[in-house]
């Protein structure tokens, strides 16, 4: 019902913008729909090998297969935990570390040199040594992890913390203020958008970390799967435990989201 407070435009406008937000998310279904039904028609006439690319319905019956053993919430659980503990860690370490280099200088032009190296190694190299140095579990696959998003965390904040308008940060140097006071006023309120936007990023870094640590060394997991199920050539299973992975990187990202909106919403956070 249209409120009788605003505008005839402005009733249009918001009409406008529902049904735009309406049709979106119609068409988004309606592609994914008609992606699966053009894949299970494709592999019943023959089109693709269904031994190699699978279907939707040989994907849902091994699906149901791994949720009656309870494989399901193992490997899922497993992989999940793992990501979450990477994810925050290297968020909360990347944006320390990022904080020490805003505070002094000194130590991020020594440390300058380092970080674009570390950046540009391929962290999967790596892999062989994280195994030695933490056995071979659940702790290598998070140190992988780790590896893989505190150098991205440090980078993209430590821009952010650069640029934060010099002009504002002089204007508060001159009514008196600390340099923590600085910090904890303007610079970190100022790149809460550069703090979520990393965090975007770290998710799908996040879940790369896991699969790869798992490809090395697992005994559960998704990736375990994945690389159990190309041995054995049961590529049922590897299309499924794909799809899963899918879903649970897609859950949380949308649970970052959802978080940026509750901040902005309720908290008055510019996000």
């Amino acid at each position: 019902m249209a409120d009788p407070s605003l505008s005839h435009q402005r009733q249009l406008y918001l009409r406008a913008m529902r049904h735009e937000r309406v049709t979106i998310r119609v068409l988004r279904w309606l592609l994914l729909i008609v992606f699966l039904v053009l894949w299970e028609v494709s592999a019943r006439l023959g089109w693709i090998d269904a031994f190699i690319m699978s279907s939707p319905s040989r994907v849902l019956k091994t699906l149901m297969g791994l949720y009656q053993s309870g494989d399901l919430w193992l490997h899922l659980g497993t992989s999940c935990l793992e990501t979450v503990v990477g994810f925050t860690l290297g968020t909360i370490l990347g944006t320390a570390v990022a904080v020490g280099l805003w505070w002094s200088r000194y130590v991020a032009r020594i440390l300058d040199p380092y970080l674009v190296v570390l950046n540009s190694l391929p962290k999967t190299a790596l892999g062989p040594i994280f195994i030695v140095w933490m056995g071979a579990g659940m702790g290598a696959i998070i140190v992988m992890t780790l590896a893989i998003s505190i150098i991205v965390t440090i980078l993209n904040m430590y821009v952010g913390f650069q640029s934060t308008d010099p002009e504002k940060i002089q204007i508060m140097r001159t009514l008196g203020a600390t340099r923590g006071q600085i910090f904890r006023k303007l610079v970190f309120p100022a790149n809460y958008a550069t703090l979520f936007n990393t965090l975007k990023v770290n998710v799908g870094l996040s879940w790369v970390g896991v699969i790869m640590g798992e490809f090395l060394v697992s005994r559960a997991g998704l990736g375990y799967l994945i690389v159990y199920g190309s041995q054995v050539f049961k590529m049922d299973l590897v299309m499924t435990t794909v799809l899963l992975l899918a879903v649970a990187a897609t859950v949380m990202y949308q649970c970052v989201l959802w978080l940026e909106r509750v901040l902005k919403k309720h908290m008055g956070v510019i996000v």
